[in-house]
């Protein structure tokens, strides 16, 4: 009796144990499904700070304001409710109402990520451009594609040192305003060197196996320099925070997860259920024994 009583007790915890634990899972799973992500980016040096304003269609009230958004920013990634969004780019400190200084709509796809980064195109001037960021990549490798920032330098060749000569260039003679293909590259530390007609940088970059890069080419005042970009940490989302996001890191970041909360109230309720068998089995060991003793 005392063995089917232990063994009824440990199934019921472990099926709590599972539900409890399911909860989080189901959770995350739901927003992966749901949610797309977006980052924002002012890569044109010939726009001054920008205030960005991200509006969900039909919505009066911004989703998302970015302040004084200077050249060589690059936001975390944010995430979004799939659908159509507009994003307005205002000198910095201008009214809501201001006339944008680039505007442009973007429809999110659930499980999808994108840069809006306004640019200056060579020939065409300043653009806003949606970028459709990868989140996947070829098994063992990383991928890496190049946004080409600078008007100073306006032919930009991007090397990588994983192959030698034109082997590894990822661009050659970009022209301002450019963006490049992803190009797989076997995981490693590689020096990155964009060469332009009158400057040169280098940038020892660490590619692990499942991650994706963007380089961004962008001009300095001693010349050019290389923002290394991580869009996807291999787990086939965003990456969260703002270490390798670049200069800016402006963006606001949502609540932290509620695994820890669901870990204690899971823990109370077991314990509670503990509690109670013990109380049940101690009254009726006290039942027993007034039996036996009116016997």
């Amino acid at each position: 009796m005392s063995f089917r009583i232990t063994s009824w007790r440990a199934a019921l915890f472990l099926a709590l144990f599972a539900l409890l634990l399911s909860i989080p899972a189901a959770s995350v799973s739901s927003a992966a499904t749901s949610n797309g992500w977006i980052r924002l980016a002012n890569l044109s040096p010939t726009t001054s700070p920008v205030d960005v304003y991200l509006y969900s269609s039909g919505v009066s009230s911004p989703q998302l304001v970015l302040r004084d958004v200077a050249y060589g920013t690059v936001s975390n990634y944010d995430p979004v409710d799939a659908g159509d969004y507009t994003v307005n780019m205002l000198p910095a400190g201008a009214a809501p109402s201001a006339q944008p200084v680039v505007s442009v709509s973007v429809t999110v796809q659930a499980g999808h990520s994108y840069t809006v980064a306004v640019l200056t195109v060579a020939n065409l001037g300043r653009q806003a451009q949606v970028l459709d960021d990868s989140l996947t990549t070829p098994s063992g490798k990383s991928l890496v594609r190049v946004i080409q920032a600078s008007i100073n330098q306006k032919d930009v060749t991007f090397h990588c040192s994983c192959a030698p000569g034109a082997a590894g260039d990822i661009t050659s003679s970009a022209p301002s305003g450019s963006v490049s293909s992803y190009a797989p590259i076997p995981a490693g530390t590689w020096t990155m060197t964009a060469t332009g007609p009158t400057a040169k940088y280098s940038l020892p970059v660490t590619l692990v196996a499942g991650t994706v890069h963007t380089e961004v080419v962008i001009d300095t005042p001693s010349g050019i320099s290389i923002l290394n970009l991580l869009d996807a940490a291999g787990s086939g989302e965003p990456p969260v925070g703002g270490v390798q996001t670049g200069f800016g890191g402006t963006a606001a970041h949502g609540p932290g997860s509620a695994l820890p909360w669901l870990a204690v109230i899971g823990a109370g309720v077991l314990l509670a259920l503990i509690s109670g068998f013990q109380l049940r089995r101690s009254n009726r060991v006290r039942q027993l024994a007034a039996k036996v003793y009116r016997m």
